[in-house]
């Protein structure tokens, strides 16, 4: 019975078996059979070392080294405008002329009290000399004296304003304002810029304090004008670091004498630190950036009997999946630090239809920016 037994589990054991092999040839027969997925097609471009040099880059201000709206310090009519809109003028050049005829006659009319008090002093001295008159007339004489020439000239300052000059040499602004004109006083009525030189003021994280020091060298750009760069040198930096954004101001000095920078304006500052050096550089549209990490597909010929192959039987290029970590940026490329090697085949385009194992035709026809400093294009 227990011979029997055995035979019959046996006999199952067996049966199952052929079973479980039969499902497997079948399953692979279906696989064998099945269509592969076609190839995949992307852009790719070779890993390659380049040259960098590090540098700091901002957006900052355009600051006159000295700028003013000029306004009057009283009220008055406008009787003459001594200047064109736009033009160079010279430090103490006349601007504008107040009318000042009533005070004119004010002047005048002190003077002469001055100038009879000054009279009646002399006079008292010689009687004070031949012991007609007291020492305290002597004195008060003194002090009417210095009394109206005081009034006089607080009256020749009045006048004075009445005449508004340029504080200091510089180009003129465009003014509304017209003779016959009533002002007051802080009405703005021209502006006034130092044109050359130009300071230029941006921020830069306090990381960067260090590789920072006065007499650097860099470069400034403006959209205003495309494609000229303008020298300019490091001439301040703020002792104090902003408490809201970490950042500290920089103040750099540019030569302006064709006029082309113009206060108000923004500008791209470049600034060059440290010694050049080589990276891996890949343009930033074949970096996937995901919470866990940074990846790039990484195209190599598929191994394995299993791999595919073209028509031709050569087996043909499957995307595999790997981290990188980057660098810094520069225009449209970015710098590997590890995770490739020099030389590889990395997609730029087209990672969205790829996992690992898929397998991918490159065409190159149309490619993704990879300039270090690109430029707008217009269209």
């Amino acid at each position: 019975m227990t011979k029997r037994m055995f035979i019959m589990a046996g006999c199952v054991v067996l049966l199952v078996a052929a079973l479980a092999l039969g499902k497997f040839l079948q399953i692979r027969q279906m696989m064998a059979s099945s269509p592969r997925p076609a190839p995949q097609v992307v852009t790719a471009i070779k890993a390659q070392a380049l040259e960098w040099q590090p540098q700091l880059s901002s957006v900052g201000t355009l600051v006159a080294v000295r700028g003013v709206d000029i306004s009057s310090e009283i009220a008055g009519m406008v009787r003459e405008v001594r200047f064109r809109s736009g033009e160079e003028v010279k430090s103490g050049q006349v601007l504008f002329a107040l009318n000042a005829d009533a005070d004119q006659a004010q002047l005048h009319a002190l003077q002469a009290s001055a100038e009879l008090a000054a009279t009646v002093l002399r006079r008292d001295e010689a009687q004070y000399a031949a012991q007609a008159i007291s020492q305290a007339q002597l004195d008060n004489d003194k002090a009417e004296l210095k009394s109206r020439r005081a009034l006089a000239a607080q009256q020749q300052a009045l006048v004075d304003k009445k005449t508004i000059r340029a504080p200091f040499a510089g180009k003129l602004g465009i003014t509304a304002v017209n003779p016959g004109q009533f002002v007051n006083p802080g009405d703005k009525l021209v502006t006034l810029q130092t044109m050359d030189p130009v300071y230029v003021d941006f921020y830069v994280p306090q990381k960067q304090l260090a590789g920072l020091a006065v007499g650097q060298k860099l470069s400034l750009t403006s959209d205003a004008w495309p494609g000229a760069a303008f020298a300019a040198r490091l001439t301040a930096i703020s002792p104090k670091v902003d408490p809201a954004t970490r950042n500290v101001l920089v103040e750099a000095t540019a030569a302006n004498a064709k006029r082309q920078l113009i206060p108000g304006m923004f500008a791209n500052v470049s600034l060059e630190q440290g010694d050049v050096q080589r990276h891996l550089t890949l343009p930033q549209t074949a970096i996937t950036y995901n919470p866990y990490g940074s990846t790039v597909f990484v195209l190599a010929p598929g191994q394995g009997k299993d791999a595919p192959k073209d028509d031709k039987g050569q087996p043909v290029l499957v995307a595999q999946q790997v981290f990188v970590t980057t660098g810094a940026t520069r225009g449209d490329q970015v710098a590997v630090l590890t995770g490739l090697k020099e030389g590889q085949t990395v997609v730029t385009s087209g990672q969205l239809k790829l996992k690992n194992g898929t397998p991918v035709v490159i065409d190159n026809k149309v490619q993704p920016a990879n300039s270090a400093a690109p430029t707008p294009q217009e269209h």
